[in-house]
């Protein structure tokens, strides 16, 4: 005598076993995605640019700070640009400036700031100074990015869009920034250029790191 029915419910087992299988495997799925997606969620720096003041023989003509009213607008609404002077000769031992924070050990793919049309943006300065792990310092200067746009403030002021793609690093920066530089190390921006050689002050707004903008004091918005 043959028995059907035993096989019947084993094939009914082996159906719903499968479609538990698929139940746990959809659910270690998507607990997956979820924890990779927070991961990416929190791989995101806070990038911030905290002025400074460089002037160690007290000249008194630097200025480095975050500035309400001046800028593009931002997520505050208060349109910050960080405002950089140099109120005397170049060969002053003196220099304002910002440090990027947030960046170490991130790989470099784009940088930039917009400069406000009425302030200097010559080859030296406003400029980045970026560290790389693999080979030191490099020079990025402002009159060498590529334009890369022309904006408009809420006050009526032009600014111009800088930005450094790979290729514009590797063409423009001082030394060359490859992919041989290896990660950041660190992040600046000095205004050292004085009056002798330009207006002796810039704005800046909408610094870019990686494609996020810093325009405004604390984190990047």
């Amino acid at each position: 005598m043959v028995y059907a029915l035993p096989k019947a419910s084993n094939r009914k087992r082996s159906k719903g076993g499968s479609a538990m299988n698929d139940r746990l495997k959809f659910a270690a799925v998507a607990v997956l995605v979820g924890v990779t997606l927070a991961g990416v969620a929190l791989a995101g720096p806070p990038f911030r640019a905290k002025p400074f003041e460089f002037d160690p023989d007290a000249t008194g003509i630097v200025e480095a700070a975050w500035v309400p009213h001046e800028g593009l607008p931002d997520a505050g609404n208060a349109n910050h640009a960080l405002l950089l002077v140099k109120d005397g000769p170049t060969t002053t031992n003196a220099s304002s400036g910002a440090v990027i924070q947030g960046v170490a050990g991130i790989t470099l793919m784009e940088l930039g700031f917009d400069v406000r049309s009425d302030g200097h943006c010559g080859a030296g300065a406003p400029r980045f100074n970026v560290t790389m792990s693999n080979d030191g310092l490099h020079f990025v200067g402002c009159a060498a990015g590529p334009v890369a746009g022309v904006l408009t403030d809420p006050q009526g002021n032009l600014w111009i869009r800088k930005r450094w793609d790979p290729v514009a690093l590797l063409l423009t920066a001082n030394p060359p920034i490859t992919l041989l530089s290896g990660t950041v190390v660190r992040i600046s921006i000095v205004f050292d250029e004085g009056t002798d050689q330009g207006q002796g002050f810039t704005h800046l707004d909408n610094i870019d790191i990686n494609g996020v903008l810093i325009g405004k004091p604390g984190n990047a918005s």
